[in-house]
């Protein structure tokens, strides 16, 4: 028999949401397994913004089946609310409290709470403790939006872009947040635009677009990513034509590149030819499709911008509605 644990924590079938004529969503089927890091990845316009938000409890469907920790998100929200975490791409938090006060303000709004100190050092804000907020840089107040959100002690986090605008140093330490989360078992839905976020930080991942899902799977596995062969380049004196049994082809730039079938016997081939003829196989490289190839031919053919298409809330809306409802 199975118990509450094993149950998905999203379980969403045949979702659909239009404004107007235009259809946002189109029939989604979508499911979140307790504990899992899932992200959600799609251009502007797709309907991954309509999506999250349905699932947050902020928008209402027009059609499907949605439980989020076995709860409607619409009609059951407030119930909801205690359960799950947000952190939005801004937020309103007050610029002149202290991190502590900031963190014990939104703690109050939970009936069970987890103690301020230790949602701080989760953190990694300890010296930052009774620094005010506006002192923070950029990445500190990010961390801090992730420590209001946790520190109702929620089973469900969602993460809107939680990186965007940081400094490489900063996005790690961001990830690093993401995987505590992880270990402490939270189940957390990411959306991004950074595709080796999402190859860091995902069990699985689900590309939207045209309102639809695409393709879903792991990062390594997504779209057949791991089926799909590896391409060899390299670079030749100019005098010298490339070896003939391979399938050589000549690009602009002046390398040769080949698709083989057998990556390790191509290999042995190449090298054993340029050893033979004492040539030195300059820029030689081994590119496998990243997930970032496999996420632009999937949304290829899709507009990158659906501004002309409004929706009544924004993300700013959102966070200024927040927990005080």
């Amino acid at each position: 028999m199975s118990s509450a644990n094993d149950q998905p924590v999203v379980q969403v079938r045949g979702l659909t949401k239009s404004y107007g004529d235009f259809q946002a969503v189109q029939g989604i089927d979508l499911s979140i397994a307790r504990g899992e890091v899932f992200a959600l990845l799609g251009p502007n316009g797709a309907g991954k913004t309509t999506t999250v938000e349905i699932l947050e409890g902020y928008r209402r469907r027009d059609g499907g089946d949605v439980t989020v920790l076995g709860l409607d998100p619409w009609r059951e929200r407030a119930q909801l609310k205690k359960h799950i975490g947000i952190v939005l791409q801004s937020t309103g938090v007050e610029r002149y409290l202290t991190v502590a006060e900031s963190i014990a303000m939104y703690s109050g709004y939970y009936p069970h709470p987890r103690p301020v100190n230790e949602v701080i050092d989760l953190v990694g804000l300890a010296e930052k403790r009774d620094a005010r907020v506006v002192k923070l840089s950029g990445g500190q107040q990010r961390r801090l939006d992730v420590a209001i959100a946790l520190v109702g002690d929620p089973e469900m986090l969602f993460l809107d872009e939680p990186t965007t605008g940081f400094d490489p140093s900063a996005r790690h330490d961001a990830w690093q947040i993401v995987r505590n989360l992880a270990e402490l078992g939270k189940t957390v839905l990411l959306t991004t635009h950074y595709m080796d976020e999402a190859q860091n930080l995902a069990d699985r991942v689900a590309v939207i677009a045209r309102g639809r899902i695409v393709a879903e799977g792991t990062p390594a596995t997504l779209a057949g990513r791991n089926e799909l062969r590896a391409t060899v380049s390299y670079r030749l004196p100019a005098d010298l034509r490339p070896p003939p049994h391979l399938s050589n082809v000549p690009r602009a730039d002046g390398l040769i590149e080949f698709v083989p079938d057998d990556l390790l016997v191509a290999l042995h081939e190449l090298t054993a030819w340029a050893l033979e003829h004492r040539v030195t196989l300059d820029n030689l490289q081994v590119l496998h499709p990243t997930l970032e190839d496999v996420y632009l031919e999937l949304t290829a053919s899709t507009a990158s911008d659906n501004s002309s298409t409004a929706v009544p809330r924004s993300a700013s809306a959102r966070a200024a509605e927040g927990l005080r409802q």
